[in-house]
């Protein structure tokens, strides 16, 4: 089978096509806070890793219905920071609640709650009850057709004391639960169920 996205009937379907092709996908749920303070907190699946020299990640805030820029993306073009907190099996459903739609200005955090927790370097709060929060100083956005994709340089990593080892300087990844996007628009899955393969020499 060849789906051809230039064919006007499947235009419209490359979302949900594409989102449950390319599975599973890591969920930043990303905070940041407008000009007077008040704290959004938004998850996103179009999201991963980029580099480690220096340390990137991207993710993609789309429009909401009527085309205008989600919260996220106003309050990151007024300061330039946002942190993104990953999700793991405990935090779930706090997480699906901070992706309905409330109006500006008011916190999904308190809707959820989650607790924010005082940043090192930007204004934007990490999320007390994630595994890992990565401080971001915004980078550059690029815009094609209509998506968006947010760039951040990572500047300050947290994680939960039991997760890292402090004498190799790993995550302990038995210790880690994220969980992953699906199929669009509900499904999700767990990562606990993982196979090892040695990398050839």
């Amino acid at each position: 089978m060849e789906l051809d996205f230039d064919q006007p009937e499947l235009k419209n379907r490359a979302y949900y096509i594409l989102s449950s092709l390319v599975t599973p996908r890591p969920i930043a749920l990303v905070t940041t806070v407008d000009g007077t303070g008040n704290i959004n907190a938004a998850p996103f699946s179009f999201f991963n890793l980029m580099g480690a020299r220096p340390p990137i990640c991207v993710f993609a805030p789309g429009n909401r219905d009527e085309e205008t820029p989600k919260d996220t993306v106003l309050n990151i073009r007024a300061n330039n920071e946002f942190v993104v907190n990953l999700v793991d099996e405990s935090i779930a459903e706090a997480m699906n609640q901070c992706a309905a739609s409330i109006p500006y200005g008011e916190s999904e955090l308190k809707r959820s709650g989650l607790t924010p927790l005082p940043s090192s370097l930007v204004q934007a709060p990490r999320i007390a009850e994630a595994p890992a929060s990565l401080e971001c100083e915004a980078y550059d956005t690029l815009e094609i057709g209509h998506n968006r994709m947010v760039i951040g340089l990572i500047k300050r990593v947290h994680v939960r004391d039991e997760i890292y080892d402090p004498e190799s300087k790993r995550i302990r990844v038995d210790q880690l639960k994220t969980i992953g996007r699906m199929s669009a628009p509900h499904w999700y899955c767990k990562t606990s169920d993982r196979f090892e393969m040695i990398r050839p020499e």
